[in-house]
């Protein structure tokens, strides 16, 4: 197979008999892939711009704030763009400020849940895709499995099992594409939802802490530096709605 006279290599080559042969339902399936992939590159560079993964940043101005240290951890955390970070900061400022508590706490969770609705952005999309490729390509199957057949009984005595099986195996080709469409779609968006869930949970975890007395000695820090609850409930109904946008 050539394109513009030049030959294809045969992996290339052998990829577009199958969309061709596979029908107008492989057609759709790989258009599909394309749309999950600019989805998925998409929020992988989002993810990277809001530093999801620059918890440390936090915990670095929470122990200044705890420390009494408030302006230079409103400035630590301002500069990053982190949406734990971004909201450890509007708390303090609050705080600082002298805001009742109640005001700064609706401010704080308006802002993270607009960070949150902005991280979960096209994961809609992402789900249709996962959900759909599967259907369209068994529904591919069950049309070439029809047309295979049909052609079978117009054939009558002479049947040709060339004919046969040649519809047979563009019929399972449909299904296939589909699983190999709906799978890492799946799974990427599974990875993704996890990572904007512990977004979630650090933000309320770290915000509470700013309007809460310390009951341990680093309850935000683990024994490896990991990211854990402090070792209290939250009494405040701001933190319960704002940890309820992550579930």
């Amino acid at each position: 197979m050539t394109l513009l006279g030049w030959p294809l290599p045969d992996p290339v080559a052998q990829a577009v008999d199958m969309v061709v042969g596979g029908g107008p339902v492989v057609l759709i399936l790989v258009s599909l892939s394309v749309v999950a992939v600019a989805i998925v590159l998409l929020k992988l560079w989002q993810f990277r711009a809001a530093r999801l993964g620059q918890t440390r940043v936090a915990r670095d101005a929470l122990r200044l704030y705890t420390t009494g240290r408030a302006s230079e951890a409103i400035a630590l955390a301002g500069r990053c763009r982190n949406p734990v970070a971004q909201a450890l900061a509007r708390a303090i400022r609050g705080q600082s400020r002298g805001l009742p508590e109640a005001r700064v706490r609706e401010e704080v969770l308006r802002t993270g849940a607009e960070a949150l609705h902005t991280l979960r952005s096209w994961f809609r999309a992402l789900e249709v895709i996962g959900s759909l490729a599967p259907l369209l390509g068994l529904f591919g199957t069950v049309l070439g499995m029809i047309e295979a057949f049909r052609q079978l009984e117009a054939a009558g005595n002479q049947v040709n099992p060339a004919v046969l099986s040649g519809g047979i195996w563009e019929a399972l080709l449909t299904t296939a594409v589909g699983l190999a469409v709906a799978i890492p779609v799946v799974a990427l968006l599974n990875w993704m939802e996890r990572r904007v869930d512990q977004v979630a949970h650090d933000m309320d975890t770290i915000v509470t802490r700013v309007f809460t007395d310390d009951l341990s000695h680093d309850a935000f820090d683990g024994p490896h530096g990991d990211t854990i609850a402090p070792h209290q409930e939250p009494s405040h109904d701001g933190s319960r709605r704002l940890a309820a946008l992550g579930a």
